[in-house]
């Protein structure tokens, strides 16, 4: 399918995006709302991967002397006539993003850190031929472009530029930070954390508090930390955090706006799929989808529109907190875990607050710090802290599940000895020892149970607990989703030395019923040929298993050929 516009994926930047007939979602009310309900520094938090950088470069595009009024033509801010004369292309704007400041130890950090502040500087180098500052203004600039700054320099650097661009321009300064809090989440992983908190604390309260210099100024993160770690005496500080009413609709595409772009695209017949995979968010009052999803999606589609949804949000990160909430999980928690997989809610206290040493050190912390980085959203406010919460979507879904089949690999294995037996009981024909051990497995793990997906994918969940145990054994030729006879067997294994061939079939036993199950599954076997490609090797031996599972139970029938 040829499409008009090109889809703007992994394009953070608002100017290219305009210039380049890239589509382009209007976020740009949020100017308007920014200065109606106005703030001196306004902080606002979401997940990663929901149009903060762009929003950012979008700001800068529309305030930054110099801008190109044309970028915003046909846009909804060209509406606000009053607005528009008054503010765009009228102030200088210093824009700070923090994203790659993730050094593995504190000078490595410090030293991005000042790269990223000279980068900034050096847009601004004709300071050094203005007639409005003084020899000593000027070197104060110089030490700006420096490629490594002192600590007095650097922790007064925003404030220093602010001052020097007031002065040039005689016109108070616009200030943007993006991703504010990914130093302070690096530190915290590689030990330096206090370090950098001390950093950011100075770097910020300089610019922030008491500057003469400063219009407003806008932060984005994920995380909101607490005022009293980073934002220490910012009496001029709003908090816009996924809970907050305002600007709820400008982070994420509203329902609206993605039916939008699916009837440009042409791709109206995918609106279920995309709702059922990338919806799901509730920020404020609005409901939202993950942009990152929906464009990348989209953006898959018009080049082959069979294609299934894929876990495009889940691939951008390690998802590193989801595992640790599960490997912290006790019976209690695991119990609420398959009851979000259910598509239940589960109601929780919510701290918006905390501080990095605070968020894994309790398993009510790592609730809230899953519901703001989006890995969980909320249904309704029970009351001042307390929402009801759940898994915003089938990708979300997914992370989780795949977590739990990580987590289960890495605890099942530690008991090499035993797993070792449970596999060759698939060799030995043992099938109620498999049975008798699978269902030691299941009840040990976190079950899924639910009406939220379909009977394939819960079937995967099974197939993919029963693949992680089998590949304990290192020379056996095992093979997911092999393509045998008329189909594909969910798990193929050769065993060449002793020319023994096993194919396993996994059901999901729809209400309990095993028999009807596993029935299916030999039946499938047998009907689909799938013992043909081990014939035609000439295996000896071959062992074809059915294997049906429910909740934290299951079956096993053998047949041997």
């Amino acid at each position: 399918m040829r499409c008009h516009k090109k889809l703007p994926v992994g394009i953070d930047n608002f100017e290219k995006i305009r210039k380049n007939n890239f589509y382009y979602v209007d976020k740009t009310g949020l100017i308007r709302d920014l200065l109606e309900r106005w703030a001196e520094v306004n902080l606002i938090t979401r997940p990663r991967r929901f149009g903060k950088t762009l929003n950012m470069s979008m700001l800068k595009c529309f305030f930054e002397i110099g801008s190109d009024k044309m970028l915003f033509d046909d846009l909804e801010i060209t509406e606000e006539q009053e607005l528009c004369e008054a503010y765009m292309g009228k102030y200088p704007v210093i824009f700070l993003s923090l994203k790659g400041v993730i050094g593995e130890t504190f000078p490595v950090a410090r030293s991005m850190m000042c790269a990223e502040i000279k980068r900034e500087a050096m847009r601004f180098q004709n300071l050094l031929e203005s007639n409005h500052l003084t020899q000593f203004d000027k070197k104060m600039m110089i030490q700006l472009l420096n490629d490594e700054m002192d600590d007095a320099v650097l922790m007064n650097s925003l404030r220093m530029l602010s001052t020097l661009l007031q002065k040039h321009y005689e016109q108070n300064v616009i200030l943007l930070i993006d991703e504010y809090d990914v130093p302070l989440d690096k530190a915290y992983e590689f030990g330096f954390y206090n370090k950098m908190v001390e950093l950011i604390r100075n770097l910020f309260g300089q610019v922030l508090k008491g500057n003469d210099s400063l219009y407003f100024a806008v932060l984005t993160g994920c995380l909101r930390i607490s005022k009293e770690s980073i934002f220490t005496g910012l009496n001029n500080f709003k908090i816009l955090s996924i809970t907050d009413v305002r600007f709820d609709e400008y982070f994420g595409f509203t329902n609206q706006e993605v039916k939008r772009m699916l009837s440009y695209y042409q791709l109206d017949d995918h609106y279920m799929t995309l709702k059922e995979w990338y919806n799901g968010y509730h920020f404020g009052e609005a409901d939202v989808y993950c942009p990152w999803d929906v464009t990348s999606y989209c953006d898959a589609l018009c080049e082959n529109p069979l294609l299934e949804p894929q876990a495009y949000w889940m691939n951008t990160s390690s998802n590193s907190i989801v595992k640790k909430f599960i490997q912290k999980a006790g019976k209690a928690t695991q119990r609420e875990i398959e009851s979000l997989i259910e598509g239940k809610t589960i109601p929780k206290r919510i701290r918006q607050d905390l501080t990095y040493n605070e968020l894994d050190t309790s398993i009510e912390n790592l609730w809230s710090v899953l519901f703001t980085t989006g890995y969980l959203t909320q249904r309704k406010k029970i009351n001042r802290d307390q929402y009801e919460l759940e898994i915003p979507n089938l990708e979300i879904r997914e992370i989780f599940v795949n977590q739990i089949q990580e987590w289960f690999q890495e605890t099942a294995l530690k008991d090499k000895g035993r797993v070792s037996k449970f596999c060759n009981s698939f060799k030995e024909g043992k099938e109620k020892e498999i049975e008798i051990e699978f269902n030691s497995y299941l009840m040990k793990t976190i079950s899924i149970r639910d009406t939220f997906v379909k009977k394939t994918r819960k079937e995967n969940f099974y197939h993919g607990l029963l693949l992680g145990l089998l590949s304990h054994e290192e020379e056996w030729i095992i093979t997911s989703n092999a393509e045998t006879g008329e189909g594909y067997s969910d798990i193929l294994i050769e065993i060449e030395e002793e020319n023994i061939g096993i194919i396993i079939e996994v059901k999901y036993a729809e209400n309990g019923k095993f028999d009807n199950a596993c029935k299916a599954a030999i039946e499938q076997i047998h009907q689909l040929h799938y013992v043909e490609k081990l014939k035609a090797e000439q295996i000896e031996k071959i062992f074809v298993y059915g294997i049906a599972c429910y909740k934290k139970h299951c079956k096993v029938v053998k047949q041997q050929l």
